[in-house]
Parts: C-alpha cells; structure tokens; sequence
C-alpha cells in the first residue's frame, strides 16, 4: 500500500475507510500521480467499486465513509459530484441512443465553452485523436464495440477532468480490441498528465498500466 504523498495534481487518498452493514471494507492510503495508473483489485465484494463511487461523490447512503480525498490539492470529500472534477469510464460505454456521435460528444462539454463552432472544433478535434474523424453523424448502434469504447472514452475527456476514473472498463471487449483500447485509454491518461484509479479483476489490464497494484479483501473470499 502506498503512503499519501504531496505533488501538483496528484490525487491522494488519506486514510479511507469504507464500510457496509458495520464491516469494515477497506482502510486505504495513496496517492496518484499525474499521468499514472494506479490499480485497485480484489475479490467481488471488496468495496472496489464502492471506492470508485466514495470519489466521484455518488456512494449509497447503505455505506459508511470516512477519510480525506484531494485532488491537486483540493478536498473533495463534501463536494457534490459535479465539482469534483472526476471522470469514470465503466464497463458500458453508456452512450445516450437519442444522441448523435457528436452529440454524445457535446453533451460532456463544460458550460465554459462556448459559442457553436468553438464546440463543433472541440468535438472534431476529439473524434480525429480517436481516430474516428467523419463520425460524428452517425448513430452510435452502427457503431462498433471499439468505436463506442473510444467515443466513451472521449466524451469522459471533453469534460476536462482533473482525474480518471476505470471501473472494469476493458472487461467485456474481446481480446484483440481489449489490448488496443487499453493502449488507447493509458497513451490518454501519460499524454493529459490524469491521475487515473483503476479498479479490475483482470491481471493483465494491471500489466498493461504499468503502475503500482493495490490489493484489497481477503482473496478467494
């Protein structure tokens, strides 16, 4: 486990606790730094996603929760969900049927900007890096599951998060589109300087970040 450690927009988790009907979860202390990947793993029923909600702002009132979060030096704990600056990627791509591409894409832009073609160049600019430039008309059903993974991703960025979140985001691609997406989402998070959380069942998505692995609950249980 690693300590909490100060740096310019690290995301540090100091002595969080989380637990549910009085068992105590996990008890967890550490930073990430900007443009790493820090892995959480454990059995099902570790609290994994529970931690991942705690810092989004979005814990069910049934959990327990105590401990400081800041992110870039900021406290988060206390803030509601749309001030903290947090990203999440889930396992579903979760893209609105009703939307467009690009209007999947613009529904994630900040209030700040503004103006219709500063909006249009900001999404195309996202559909180029995801290497899907000329898409963004197009119905996200007649997309594949790589592309919807990417436009997913993508629309998570245009929010301009401070940090990422990964809840199993890989886990139900197949193998191929698993590893090229997973390069994908780590290239994002090194070339925006994100710290990124990760929580997964699969050992390969830890080796494929290259960062630090913490382990939680009693495994097999």
């Amino acid at each position: 486990m690693r300590e909490p450690a100060a740096g310019a927009g690290a995301l540090v988790l100091d002595r969080v606790r989380l637990a549910l009907a009085g068992k105590l979860l996990m008890d967890l202390s550490l930073a990430v730094p900007p443009g790493e990947v820090v892995t959480v793993m454990g059995p099902s029923g570790a609290g994994k996603s529970a931690l991942l909600a705690y810092l989004c702002g979005t814990l069910p009132g049934e959990f327990e929760a105590t401990g400081t979060v800041t992110l870039a030096g900021r406290r988060l704990d206390g803030l509601p969900p749309e001030r903290r600056r947090v990203g999440i990627l889930f396992q579903d791509d979760l893209l609105f049927p009703h939307l467009s591409v690009a209007g999947n894409l613009a529904f994630a832009l900040p209030a700040s900007v503004r103006g219709r073609a500063e909006r249009r160049a900001r999404v195309e600019a996202a559909l180029a890096e995801a290497d899907l430039a000329g898409f963004g008309g197009r119905d996200p059903a007649t997309l594949s599951g790589g592309q919807r993974a990417r436009v997913s991703l993508m629309r998570v960025i245009l929010s301009e998060p401070e940090a990422l979140l990964l809840d199993e985001p890989f886990s139900k691609l197949d193998v191929e589109l698993r590893e090229r997406f997973r390069r994908f989402v780590f290239e994002e998070v090194r070339a925006r300087r994100l710290p990124a959380l990760m929580v997964t069942h699969d050992p390969a998505d830890a080796v494929a970040a290259g960062g630090p692995v913490v382990r939680v609950g009693q495994q097999g249980g």
